[in-house]
């Protein structure tokens, strides 16, 4: 039998390799900032195109790379960063391994210029498929620029597994987001297709948590502090109050870099326990500090995975330290004995004495003492005249009580003053229908029962009837006396202008739409003023986790979305003129069977089925 194995030529071998690290245009966006931090950036701005697709550029002010370096960086294996197999173990850097631009040059058209502090000039190096095809000197400012053109234009299949832009531009905004949230001291830019989506200045933690997801975040943070000769662990959780149906915002940082660990997770939702509603996930935002050499961070190619020698103290320490944070906030009085400046005398009245109050006493009044002329007293008496003419008050009032005729026809207010869930001028008389555990509608049929799902049948309602106002515009809107001002991040301010006009067709009006709030001037009819912020809080969650690709996903989506808000929920109490319109509407659909997620709505008994029950 001859040889069948044999050695891959390298430019396979380097697309091949590519695969583990560079997956999509944010696998490359992530590996380059860590170099531009690495390189002791203090600003760092990313330029991106149709997603990273057709362009991806990071500029930064770095130390740079003398020519012999920004040769050498594209090599396989190549690093500046380790020089023995114990550095591994003491990784203080964010790459090490000298593997990225080496992927990525192996399956992009790549353009890198580069100038260090002791070079008069620049090196311009062009890269395709791994084959240098220029390279020469430059003018540039100190620091790197690299562009990435192109990605997979030598792999079509794999351009071919690329998601939609916006689905790929999400994951983008998430590493970018990673980064720039363990790095506060760095400022960084975003622009995508010409349009800036971020600009963080230097700040602090809490500042650049506050910049990244809104001006509203700031009050739903709750500070969490703890040091320990394991770990110090520092940063914020949101109060439980503010909890969300998506598990967005949720970071957990280990020296400064962003890791994935359900494991610390679970300790943090065993913090929150007893605190949170039915799904909903805390939001926090964790900085963990150990030493180097008791974790080990060479496990997974995007180096988001961590090994701790020690996971169960730390898990829990961590719980502890949440669990002592909330408890501040929630439960403990905090007593603070510093001085408070609103207490403090008035400039004005600090030099002024203070006036004794005098209180006069007449001492010759005698109350036994006849007065000689009535209607003057002696002096400083209490004696009063009575008011003239009181008889007049209560002239005109009869003392006949009521017939007893007029007591029947007197009306009284009714107690109820919420109005129905729905209008029906049907009559109560004939009850045919009767409420299940507050979960489901039981109706009677000529072969046997009906049981349905009240939440899945308004959502079904509501489904269809939305799609329907979206199509031909005929929605209604409820005006706000007060315009409600909601804020969001940049981000999703970005996807609410994008939907903008399909919500006003299901009868939201938007009197502004700002850089990062919304202000809400009218509100469909089927919803209440004060779930409004959470409709769009979910609807927004929806459009980031199934971002659709044509019009009309997005407006069935969109359809979608809004009827699981508005409709009628498990355990909501339904009087019988509720349940009939339910039942009567549901079956007025095209699809009753189903919900809009393919689940079904109701189900039958026969009698047949119910005498075997009893055989």
């Amino acid at each position: 039998m001859s040889d069948v194995i044999q050695l891959l030529p390298d430019h396979v071998a380097n697309q091949i390799a590519a695969g583990e690290v560079v997956q999509r245009p944010a696998s490359v966006i992530k590996e380059l900032l860590e170099n531009a931090i690495d390189a002791q950036a203090t600003r760092i701005q990313v330029v991106i195109k149709d997603a990273g697709k057709t362009q991806i550029q990071i500029v930064d002010n770095g130390m740079g790379m003398s020519l012999t370096d920004a040769r050498m960086s594209f090599e396989r294996h190549a690093t500046s960063k380790i020089k023995s197999a114990e550095d591994l173990f003491s990784l203080t850097t964010k790459g090490f391994r000298g593997e990225a631009l080496a992927s990525i040059a192996a399956i992009a058209q790549v353009e890198l210029k580069t100038k260090d502090d002791e070079s008069e000039v620049g090196t311009i190096i062009k890269i395709e498929g791994s084959e240098v095809t220029s390279q020469e000197a430059c003018v540039t400012l100190q620091g790197t620029s690299i562009s990435v053109k192109n990605l997979f234009y030598n792999i079509p299949a794999r351009r071919n597994f690329l998601k939609s832009d916006a689905v790929e531009t999400r994951h983008i905004i998430d590493e970018f987001q990673r980064v720039a949230l363990a790095h506060p001291q760095i400022a960084f830019d975003l622009f995508h297709n010409g349009n800036e989506l971020f600009q963080l200045p230097e700040t602090n933690f809490r500042q650049r948590i506050t910049n990244i997801f809104g001006g509203k975040t700031n009050e739903k943070l709750v500070p969490v502090t703890e040091e320990t000769e394991l770990v110090e662990i520092s940063g914020f959780v949101g109060k439980p109050e503010f909890a969300k149906k998506s598990r967005g915002e949720q970071f957990f940082f280990v020296n400064n870099r962003f890791i994935k660990s359900p494991y610390l997770n679970h300790a943090v939702t065993a913090a929150f326990d007893g605190l949170l509603k039915e799904k909903s996930y805390p939001s926090y935002f964790l900085y963990l500090k150990v030493d180097p050499r008791s974790i080990d961070i060479n496990i997974h190619p995007t180096k988001t995975e961590i090994k701790f020698d020690d996971e169960h103290a730390l898990y829990a320490i961590l719980r502890s330290a949440i669990k002592h944070s909330l408890g501040q906030f929630n439960v403990a009085p905090v007593l603070d004995f510093e001085r408070d400046a609103n207490l403090d005398t008035p400039y004005e009245y600090k030099n002024r004495e203070a006036n004794v109050p005098g209180v006069e006493v007449d001492r010759d009044f005698n109350p036994f003492q006849q007065e000689s002329n009535p209607g003057r007293s002696n002096s400083g008496s209490f004696r009063k005249e009575p008011a003239a003419g009181w008889e007049s008050l209560y002239s005109g009032i009869q003392d006949e009580t009521l017939d007893k005729e007029e007591v029947r026809h007197i009306e009284f207010e009714s107690e109820e003053v919420t109005g129905s869930l729905f209008n029906s001028s049907e009559s109560e008389a004939e009850k045919s229908t009767f409420q299940l555990q507050k979960k489901y509608i039981v109706s009677t049929l000529k072969s046997g029962i009906l049981v349905i799902d009240q939440h899945r049948a308004h959502t079904r309602i509501l489904y269809e009837e939305l799609l329907k106002n979206i199509t031909v515009s005929a929605a209604v809107s409820q005006q706000l006396l007060f315009p409600l001002k909601l804020q969001f991040s940049s981000h999703e301010m970005e996807m609410l202008g994008e939907i903008k006009e399909s919500l006003e067709q299901t009868g939201f009006v938007f009197s502004s739409l700002e850089r990062d709030s919304v202000e809400i001037s009218g509100i469909p009819t089927l919803i209440s003023e004060s779930e409004v912020e959470m409709l769009l809080e979910q609807l927004l969650s929806d459009l980031e986790n199934e971002v659709p690709n044509n019009g009309f996903s997005q407006t069935d989506l969109l359809a979608r979305s809004l009827a699981k808000g508005m409709a009628v929920k498990s355990g909501m109490l339904l009087n019988n003129t509720e349940q009939q319109h339910i039942v009567n509407r549901l079956f007025a659909c095209k699809e009753p069977s189903l919900s809009p997620s393919n689940r079904s709505v109701f189900v039958t008994l026969t009698v047949d089925e119910l005498d075997k029950k009893f055989m």
